[in-house]
């Protein structure tokens, strides 16, 4: 008999082609008549933006939550960042092992691709592990958040259970969306309670779940791996420089909660507690550097990420002594080096192209508001200087594809051209050196 061969789909494009199907089917259900409060569907241009919003975990939003969607949509809306926070792939794989399935070799090598793993070893022993911690977090933080917000709501229990829910996941899954109201965390900027569930939930989403299983799994900092060590490092270093600049910057404006919850919810998540829109030159930049930098590779979060700026930093300081970047007692790889300079490379060009499009589309709305805009939606933060609801359906269009190449990753976008992904590489001609005049 002649063995039919199976055709081997590259993992990215099969990445690629669940998100994509996600959000399809998001924005079908958000624009049925029963998911908005008035009976009038949303257009496709707005369900599309909004479904692409919830599964990139973005939370940039061209209508209000809490006015707009029925107590269905809002369900929908939490699936799709839910989804989109810990991926399709991920989680149908862990109910599919549960159900006593068996995975095979292709499902397990997609699983490696999408967590970033270097071996197959144990990989759907780390997805169970993966799901059951994440919704343990965001169970505390519901419970956390009911505690917050049970006064607030007179104490009616299935409003302030779903209210405090819907938070826990777009916090968690640093997506951003609130259903509050009109002003985010502005009406709670003096909850004090609210605001650290908050930012707990955040940096948990935003530290990658491979950091969080190694800390609940090995239990001391010591015994960390490398990754972790340096996430952990660049983590709290953003945080506590972004609240200082937010603090000098806005001196009589803003508390020290409040600075602490700015630096954090502009690593990707995209809440405030602040107006954005009347932020000082020196806030502003800030506010779009860590937005550009975002979270920690294999998170809930997106922007060019804490270990490839790492690796950068340590590059240029090394490279200005003469020696090879090292940290822990360990060589960083040339590869490494490599894929981070593309990375950031490629980030700033599809930024700047992208601001670019829509300053020629409406060129009405400014320059730094739409600079925000595209940042914000490349490092699927969801934080706007107020300009969302004025874009046109084009603009729109152009941050869905924002939000979406943040989401998956500008790696993960090239990677699809890549025809060897099944081998490593090995070119069979050896060129002659040549040196670039650089600089």
């Amino acid at each position: 008999m002649i063995k039919k061969s199976r055709i081997k789909i590259h993992p990215y494009v099969f990445i690629i082609l669940t998100f994509l199907c996600v959000i399809l089917l998001g924005t079908c259900c958000l624009m049925l008549p029963w998911a908005v409060t008035d009976g009038k569907s949303l257009g496709f241009v707005d369900a599309l933006f909004m479904s692409t919003s919830s599964v990139c975990v973005t939370g940039l939003s061209v209508i209000i939550p809490a006015a707009k969607l029925s107590i269905f949509g809002k369900i929908v809306m939490a699936l799709l960042m839910e989804v989109g926070g810990l991926s399709f792939l991920t989680i149908a794989v862990c109910f599919f092992a549960m159900l006593g399935g068996k995975i095979g070799i292709g499902n397990r090598y997609l699983l490696k691709e999408a967590l970033n793993q270097n071996s197959l070893a144990g990989i759907i022993h780390l997805v169970k592990r993966i799901i059951l911690i994440s919704f343990i977090i965001q169970i505390f933080g519901t419970f956390l958040n009911y505690l917050a917000l049970m006064k607030t709501y007179n104490y009616e229990f299935w409003k302030t259970f779903g209210v405090s829910i819907f938070h826990s996941i777009a916090s968690f899954n640093n997506a951003g969306f609130d259903i509050f109201g009109n002003g985010s965390l502005i009406p709670f900027k003096d909850n004090i309670l609210l605001n650290i569930s908050t930012i707990l939930l955040i940096v948990s989403g935003g530290l990658g779940f491979i950091v969080i299983e190694e800390i609940v799994a090995k239990r001391s900092l010591r015994k960390l791996s490398i990754h972790s060590k340096i996430v952990l490092l660049m983590t709290f270093f953003l945080i506590l420089s972004g609240m200082f600049i937010f603090k000098i910057s806005m001196w009589n404006d803003i508390t020290w909660l409040q600075a602490l919850f700015t630096s954090v919810t502009c690593r990707t998540a995209g809440f405030t507690s602040i107006d954005m829109s009347h932020l000082p030159p020196a806030a502003y930049v800030m506010a779009v550097v860590l937005m550009f930098i975002g979270a920690s590779p294999c998170s809930t979060g997106g922007g060019i990420k804490t270990t490839t700026l790492f690796v950068m930093f340590l590059t240029f300081i090394y490279y200005a002594r003469g020696k090879k970047p090292k940290i822990f007692h360990r060589r960083i790889s040339d590869s490494s080096i490599f894929k981070a300079f593309v990375l950031f490379g490629v980030a700033v060009v599809i930024v700047l192209v992208a601001t670019l499009i829509i300053g020629l589309s409406q060129p009405n709305l400014g320059i730094s508001a739409i600079l925000f805009e595209v940042v914000s939606s490349f490092s699927t933060t969801g934080l706007s200087l107020g300009i969302t609801p004025a874009l046109n359906s084009f603009s729109e269009i152009v941050l869905c594809f924002m939000m979406f190449f943040g989401r998956l990753g500008p790696l993960t976008i090239i990677g699809v051209v890549n025809h060897n992904w099944m081998t490593e590489s090995k070119e069979n001609i050896q060129y002659v050196e040549e040196r670039i005049i650089i600089g």
